[in-house]
């Protein structure tokens, strides 16, 4: 019984940390992972992504930001690069800013992400 209650109480602990890892903040005031959902299939840079969930991560690549979507669904990633715009406040919401373009589709021009400082421009 005692064994349970330890190996319990170890679990919390583990898992408590990697919430907190999972919704840190980087240097540059914008989360590290995020999740999006696309109502409708759209374009992000020269990819057209179905409609559905992804998760989104930016990394570095030398100076290059880079965001990647990966649907929650299959194992493709997309990979695109981006620029950070620093926001005049935290954002309060999820903001996706699309354009449509000639062939009516629609193309993702800015993501912006909840208590981040700055929005991701496409």
């Amino acid at each position: 019984m005692r064994l349970l209650k330890v190996l319990c109480v170890f679990l919390c602990v583990i898992a408590l940390g990697s919430m907190v890892m999972a919704g840190s903040k980087n240097s540059m005031g914008i989360h590290d992972v995020n999740n999006v959902t696309f109502v409708a299939p759209v374009r992000v840079g020269t990819v057209l992504l179905p409609a559905g969930d992804y998760v989104v991560r930016h990394v570095m690549q030398q100076q290059d930001h880079i965001m990647v979507f990966k649907s929650v669904q299959g194992k493709d990633e997309v990979k695109v690069k981006c620029t950070l715009v620093p926001l005049a406040k935290k954002a309060d919401h999820n903001e996706e800013i699309y354009k449509v373009d000639a062939s009516n589709e629609r193309v993702l021009q800015e993501l912006v992400f909840r208590g981040d400082t700055s929005k991701h421009v496409f």
